[in-house]
């Protein structure tokens, strides 16, 4: 008589890891993606077939290949999904945080508690950062995630201060998850950071059913820094006392002209181009004219003043050598350039490509480039990412690095 037997032949193979794309943050905050896939025979798919004598009977097998991909917006969207949504008006939102350039900008005195006064028409541009806000389960923090190294992620982050700063102000006990898809380099003298807060500030708003008016986020945001406020104009501002002091300019400058933007590896630190200004060396310049004839007949070389370009260039000598460059390469390429805020960005307006020794020179092969247009947003709107950079994926259209 023969003996009945079987074989328990379903064996896990090992877990195959493939990290390659930029949305996943590991725990050490290094960039990438996480895709786990694997092949697995499953035992509930296994048939049996009987031999011949009909009592030994040989298992077959199916295998299915299981993939799971990823989602950093996964992880955001089950924290929301744990919040009750009836008790808020929002439960989720992504908005674009755009940096600024200042297309002039005079020094006009020191002050007594020790800031600048400042002239300056201040005006945002396309390029930006993403953040994804998400209502917390939790009462008592904010949790930050970001896609590179050496962004702070507790309350030294001006998202962070901005959200704590809305609670104070309102009484809001909503907390957040948010995660920071960086962009905008910093030291860069663009207001990636306050434009950060801001962005916070009209998040945390909209979650709680707009306790406050955009005029009074305008206010509270002077708490944070000086360049915050302006990122609730418009768009397009004429800035003055510490930069607080905004005035919506209208009509705007047209959206489509082109510019690049240049930053080199190097930062300036503001505070140590500010102890150099000289004011007794400024342009004397009336900051009005520069705006009127700004509005009149758009930008030019001799309107584009910035008082701190000189104290920048001092702390760091290559990013003046890299403005004679790129003035002596345009040959009429660009309408003007000039550093923005304290630097260290090279503005160029009139073109989105850069002048070809950038891409010659070894000393320029990690600088950060990107393309750029003006843009402005609705009031009672925030602003909305460019289609075109919304599809690429990437602020920068060339090369470069973040900080």
């Amino acid at each position: 008589m023969a003996i009945a037997s079987s074989r328990l032949l379903c064996q896990n193979p090992p877990l195959t890891f493939l990290i390659n794309s930029p949305n996943f943050v590991g725990n050490s905050g290094s960039s990438s993606s996480l895709r786990l896939s694997w092949l697995r025979s499953q035992s509930h798919r296994c048939s049996f077939s009987h031999s011949k004598s009909g009592n030994q009977r040989t298992p077959k097998f199916a295998r299915k290949q299981v993939e799971i991909v990823y989602d950093p917006d996964e992880r955001i969207n089950k924290l929301a999904d744990e919040v009750d949504e009836k008790a808020a008006p929002v439960s989720r939102l992504t908005l674009f945080s755009p940096c600024k350039i200042n297309v002039f900008l005079r020094i006009t005195g020191k002050r007594e508690d020790g800031f600048h006064d400042l002239a300056s028409l201040f005006h945002v541009i396309s390029l930006g950062d993403v953040i994804k806000f998400s209502l917390s389960p939790s009462k008592t923090k904010d949790r930050l995630s970001t896609n590179v190294s050496g962004v702070p992620l507790d309350d030294r982050n001006l998202i962070i201060k901005a959200l704590n700063l809305y609670r104070k102000k309102t009484g809001s006990n909503n907390f957040f998850w948010i995660h920071l898809d960086k962009k905008v380099p910093t030291g860069a003298g663009l207001g990636g950071g306050s434009s950060n807060a801001a962005t916070a500030l009209w998040a945390a708003n909209q979650f709680s059913g707009l306790l406050a008016t955009e005029k009074e986020l305008q206010e509270w945001s002077s708490e944070i820094g000086s360049d915050v406020p302006f990122f609730f104009s418009q768009g397009a501002a004429y800035c003055t006392g510490r930069g607080e002091v905004v005035q919506n300019i209208s009509p705007a400058l047209p959206l489509d002209i082109p510019m690049v933007l240049i930053k080199p590896q190097q930062a300036c630190s503001t505070a140590e181009v500010y102890k150099r200004l000289q004011l007794d060396k400024t342009n004397k310049a009336d900051p009005l004219t520069l705006l009127e004839r700004i509005s009149r007949h758009g930008i030019s070389q001799d309107v584009c003043i910035n008082d701190l370009e000189p104290p920048a260039f001092d702390v760091l000598p290559s990013l003046k050598r890299l403005k004679q460059r790129v003035l002596a390469a345009s040959r009429g390429q660009y309408d003007a350039v000039f550093m923005s805020g304290s630097g260290s960005t090279i503005v160029g307006i009139g073109s989105p490509d850069p002048p070809q020794f950038v891409y010659d020179d070894d000393e320029y092969k990690d600088v950060f480039l990107s393309e750029a247009n003006f843009l402005t947003r609705e009031e009672n709107n925030w602003y909305t990412e460019p289609a075109s950079r919304s599809a690429s994926g990437s602020s920068s259209q060339f090369s470069g690095s973040i900080e």
